[in-house]
């Protein structure tokens, strides 16, 4: 199997022709919500079936037990200061990680109803919290804990950095899932796995127009349509291409929305994010392994 498959040429620039798909690890019922820690030089991702988060040493290759049970989290990132934040299927809220190692509570209720199972979370550079609320953490008792909707929608949520205020942006999409910035945070991604509970539903990334507040989206439009899979989780580089999930590995997109190429992935890929020192390091979840790729670009915000 290829390491690249090129479409565009300018996917050539982004990729070292002898740098290989690297298989770090593999023991995952459903590998997810990866997040590079700089600081630690270390990777957290969830198990989430397994209710457990995982721990890949960047100095030494070991991986270890980072915490469990956890509250079968889901998605992370990182927030200005550097510490954890997690979307929790089972508390059915967006939580911190914070430095002294305590969980605390970001946002657990819209309109005084629970959410369904925050799955995926970005934070901006104004310090708010934008994260997807589908009902995979809820649907059954495998990620999470069966339940029904107590909001009734599938919603996109910012949590304001200043006053906790949770507002609902994007309520036109049947399960959104893995969001985006684009690197100058004009343009918010967000990929639709609605076709999981209606079928034929289009599985799509859609972009929205962030206003010039950066309170709220418009101008919803598809940006790109999978032809494997659901596009899941995904990351934008500096250069303002997109790196997504599929079915089949990872799919690189350029801004104009033209696919680029692509990595193939032996197994379902769920996530990816960037980390190493130089950011230029490719971390993917597939399936039920971790795997990474070094790239020849970097994540959005990286400077040398």
């Amino acid at each position: 199997m290829s390491d690249y498959i090129v479409l565009d040429p300018r996917f050539e620039a982004l990729f070292i022709g002898h740098a290989k798909l690297e298989k770090l690890w593999t023991g995952c019922r459903w590998a997810e919500g990866p997040v590079y820690v700089p600081a630690g030089k270390y990777l957290v991702w969830s198990d989430i079936p397994n209710d457990r988060l995982m721990r890949y040493d960047e100095t030494d290759g070991g991986v270890s037990v980072f915490a469990h049970p956890v509250g079968y989290h889901n998605g992370h990132t990182l927030d200005r200061e550097g510490r954890i934040v997690s979307c929790e299927h089972g508390g059915r809220r967006v939580s911190r990680i914070d430095h002294d190692g305590r969980t605390r509570a970001i946002a657990t209720h819209y309109d005084g109803k629970r959410f369904n199972s925050p799955n995926d979370v970005v934070v901006k550079s104004d310090g708010s919290v934008w994260f997807s609320d589908p009902t995979y953490g809820i649907d059954t008792s495998y990620e999470g804990d069966a339940a029904p909707s107590e909001i009734g929608a599938s919603n996109v949520y910012r949590v304001d950095a200043a006053t906790g205020a949770v507002t609902a942006v994007v309520t036109d999409m049947v399960r959104p899932n893995g969001l985006a910035f684009s690197a100058d945070e004009q343009t918010l991604y967000v990929a639709d796995t609605g076709a999981s509970h209606v079928p034929g539903h289009p599985r799509v990334i859609r972009a929205y127009d962030v206003s010039a507040d950066g309170r709220t989206v418009a101008n919803g439009r598809v940006f790109a349509e999978s032809d494997a899979g659901f596009y899941d989780g995904f990351r934008v580089d500096w250069k303002e291409n997109i790196w997504t999930s599929t079915a089949a590995g990872v799919y690189c997109y350029a801004k104009d929305g033209t696919l680029l190429g692509k990595i193939p992935v032996p197994e379902i890929v769920s996530n990816v994010t960037f980390g190493g020192p130089k950011l230029n390091r490719l971390y993917i979840t597939g399936q039920t392994s971790l795997y990474s790729i070094f790239l020849a670009t970097h994540a959005a915000g990286w400077k040398a």
